[in-house]
């Protein structure tokens, strides 16, 4: 395990030129206000591992159960089919067919596609995913099991979402991509405030607040939700501490570097996070606001997805990577918040 204590604290990149233009949401409030208008909405519990916390010698763990957010097993619920709510209700007239004619199109490295579909059928659109030879024909399958047009392109993540861009343009689809860059900014930035909800309810939920939120991060919209929730919610009292996959370091590398950077790795077991390049709103916002960075190995992925199986929490090493960044950094007194972000694969 590497930790960076970030250098950019409080301060944010030292130039944003040639990054995607504004901020993420702060609007929490309107992200669960839209949220409660969903027939299947529901809060997900959040989950007190006082024989985990023992066994680390920490005062407290709390898990945010994110593996069956409204029947799709994963935070990513939140996200694309939030934003095209948004779509839906701006559009007016009838929810079930306000986006019909429709078609949205994006690339995939987990459980965005699946919160697309699902969306995409809930208004009357319709969904193309994209994704890389790397992701597993099971995952596909339940993609197509929600309505969507399964594609496969390229080696990696960047690679299928080049594929999707070029085919959207060509098609004149609209691009709902949950990462963003320069000229691209407005529907990665309603995506991520979706994922605002799941931070409000943990803040709502916890006895008492964390001393440390562990937030595992592929391009780094999931680490939004959970960390503009805790500074809204505790402000500078809490410790927000980024994990992702040594094979994926894009917000760590970038963090290094004061600038957004493509990086380059094998491919991760932690596939949910294996993403090479940060959204530049995420990594805008984190630069900022995360108190560390931290990159935990393969090893380490497999073996937090084991340990929390152990306590009764099924999940992939991509949905425990928050929690093996805390296995490698307990302290006496802490107390952790984690997300436990998708459902297991098995």
């Amino acid at each position: 395990m590497r930790v960076l204590d970030n250098p950019l604290r409080g301060r944010g990149l030292p130039s944003v030129d040639g990054m995607a233009e504004g901020e993420v949401s702060l609007d929490m409030a309107g992200s669960r206000a839209l949220y409660a208008l969903c027939p299947v909405a529901m809060e997900t519990p959040l989950v007190s591992l006082d024989a985990v916390a023992n066994d680390l010698g920490i005062a407290a763990l709390h898990a945010k159960d994110e593996r069956l957010r409204m029947g799709l097993g994963s935070f990513k619920a939140l996200g694309a089919a939030y934003a095209l709510a948004k779509e839906a209700v701006a559009a007016g007239g009838n929810p079930e067919t306000a986006l019909a004619g429709r078609t949205y199109v994006s690339a995939s490295a987990g459980n965005h596609g699946i919160s697309l579909a699902a969306g995409a059928r809930l208004f009357g659109a319709k969904a193309v995913v994209y994704l890389s030879n790397t992701v597993p024909e099971t995952f596909a399958g339940r993609l197509r099991s929600k309505g969507a047009d399964v594609r496969r392109a390229g080696e990696d993540y960047a690679e299928s979402l080049t594929a999707a861009m070029a085919e959207g343009e060509a098609q004149g689809w609209h691009l709902l991509s949950d990462t963003s860059w320069e000229g691209y900014s407005q529907p990665p930035r309603d995506i991520m405030e979706g994922y605002l909800t799941m931070g409000g309810e943990a803040g709502d939920q916890i006895p008492e607040p964390p001393t440390h939120v562990f937030l595992q991060a592929g391009v780094g919209g999931m680490a939004i939700g959970g960390a503009v929730a805790a500074r809204l919610i505790w402000g500078d009292a809490v410790k927000l501490v980024v994990v992702e996959p040594d094979a994926a370091p894009a917000l760590f590398a970038s963090i290094e570097a004061g600038k957004s950077v493509l990086t380059e790795g094998p491919v991760s077991c932690m596939g949910r996070l294996d993403c090479k390049e940060p959204s530049d709103l995420a990594l805008k916002y984190l630069a900022r606001e995360a108190d560390m960075f931290v990159l935990v190995s393969e090893q380490e992925g497999q073996e937090a997805a084991a340990r929390l199986a152990a306590a009764g929490m099924e999940t992939t090493p991509s949905g425990a990577g928050g929690f093996a960044g805390l296995i490698g950094m307990p302290e006496a007194g802490m107390r952790a918040m984690i997300y436990v972000s998708e459902e297991s694969d098995a």
